[in-house]
């Protein structure tokens, strides 16, 4: 696939440059006490340039995210899906592969097939609880698709079920929007509309008749997150709308018999961005999930049914694919656009050992590239480890490229993926990341997140 003006315009540091005199102005918008958490905490969050996509890689990536979403809701995606706790675990599903897969039994697991209806036994000291959540038919928001763009196209190398980075992301492109770089922005209109929209209609699907009144943004000791700038952001676009929110530790939480409250005040939705898939740390909220008794969106059936790395070996899997009667023409479109994946298994020791510089590791439950490996890089100690379980190896696919001049100096190559913020199975935004390393990290200088311009 040919790059043609978008390659010549990432390899020239100076074919664009972030306009940080308007970033700055939008920023201060914010408040003095936003702008310093960027400022001291997360010094290199926005790149110094935009990347460019061509309208050519930008069509195939939504093609491989149209096809991923047909076959995620196909009858018998989520039966054969592993859930994480509280969910049942079923034993692993079969994985044919070009290289060795043992075989296996598949056990059907609770997922949301036909009206996506769900029921859910959970150990529960000496018995069973066996319950059902109201939140069936939510969809999940902010699905990131991560791709790397290279001269053979687009290749997806994941998907995240609560994709960090679309308020920030919104905010850095309004702050560009008067820089006349070539091409537009690859985003829809009025994002903080469509965001909004999104996280109404997650409380509509679950059944809210009523107006949604109070969210809770729920992490882990949210102020001390790298990402919470954007919790605030997020928060400050919930109260314009009239809507109370609030940012909170999961331990704040308290389920009752009507509902989860936050310091007294009853809460409607949960905007997830917890770690934690499974929800076992964190009883209140795995209570009010398996109760139905709040939203929470994302929640767990939501990654086991994306995000889930294990998913991405099913994905390029031709006779899997098949059986669940993907169309061939989303088989195709599939085997071209997700690098081959497979999950590791013990008795493939010396096949991937002696494929290594080709392959990528990854923990099937990880998230932010935490314990991911470059096979080129491994030692056998850590090899060691990996065949112990719970890893998926994907075949390498190259990141692309952006030419960098960092303090007005000599051009810096940074590498980049592209994040697709995704909802209802429509694009809402596409954002890079430039990095230097073997991740994305926000640790590079020159680096961060960065506007996508389409051109040609």
């Amino acid at each position: 696939m040919s790059n043609g003006l978008a390659a010549e315009l990432n390899d020239d540091c100076h074919s664009a440059r972030m306009d940080r005199a308007a970033l700055q102005r939008t920023m201060q918008a914010q408040g003095e006490v936003w702008q310093g958490l960027v400022t001291e905490r997360c010094t290199h969050l926005f790149a110094d340039a935009p990347v460019f996509v061509t309208a050519a890689q930008m069509r195939q990536m939504r093609e491989v995210i149209e096809a991923v979403e047909r076959v995620v809701k196909l009858d018998g995606w989520m039966r054969e899906t592993p859930l994480p706790n509280p969910l049942p675990n079923p034993l692993p599903y079969p994985l044919p592969n070009p290289l060795p897969v043992p075989s296996s039994q598949s056990s059907p697991a609770s997922g949301r097939g036909g009206e996506r209806e769900r029921q859910s036994s959970i150990p529960a000291g000496e018995g069973t609880i066996v319950a059902s959540s109201a939140q069936n038919n939510s969809l999940g928001v902010f699905y990131g698709y991560d791709f790397h763009l290279n001269s053979d196209g687009a290749h997806l190398i994941e998907i995240n079920s609560n994709a960090g980075g679309g308020f920030l992301n919104a905010l850095l492109l309004d702050s560009q929007r008067e820089t006349g770089w070539p091409g537009v922005a690859a985003a829809q209109k009025n994002l903080e509309q469509v965001f909004l929209e999104m996280f109404r209609n997650e409380w509509r699907l679950a059944g809210g008749d009523a107006p949604l009144q109070t969210v809770a943004i729920v992490d882990e000791q949210p102020e001390t997150q790298y990402l919470y700038p954007e919790f605030l952001l997020a928060q400050r676009m919930f109260e314009r709308a009239g809507i109370a929110a609030y940012i909170a530790d999961p331990a704040a939480l308290q389920a009752r018999g009507d509902g989860l409250y936050l310091d007294g005040q009853k809460i409607d939705l949960v905007y997830n961005r917890l770690t934690d898939f499974s929800l076992q740390q964190h009883p209140a909220l795995r209570q009010a999930y398996l109760e139905g008794s709040a939203v929470l969106t994302p929640d767990p059936a939501h990654y086991a049914q994306y995000a889930d790395k294990r998913n991405l070996a099913r994905l390029t899997d031709v006779e899997a694919l098949r059986a669940l009667g993907a169309s061939e023409a989303d088989i195709a479109t599939l085997l071209a656009g997700v690098p081959q994946t497979i999950v590791v298994e013990a008795d493939m020791e010396a096949t991937l050992w002696a494929e290594r510089k080709s392959l990528f590791f990854k923990p099937s439950s990880g998230y932010g590239s935490k314990g991911a490996y470059r096979g080129a890089n491994l030692t056998r100690r850590v090899f060691g480890d990996i065949m112990q379980g719970g890893y998926v190896a994907q075949r390498m696919a190259a990141p692309g490229e952006r030419s960098v001049c960092v303090n007005d100096g000599e051009p810096v190559s940074l590498k980049y993926d592209m994040r697709c913020y995704v909802y209802e199975g429509r694009v809402q935004l596409v954002a890079a990341r430039l990095y230097q390393g073997q991740t994305t990290n926000f640790r590079t200088p020159g680096g961060g997140f960065a506007p996508v311009c389409l051109v040609g």
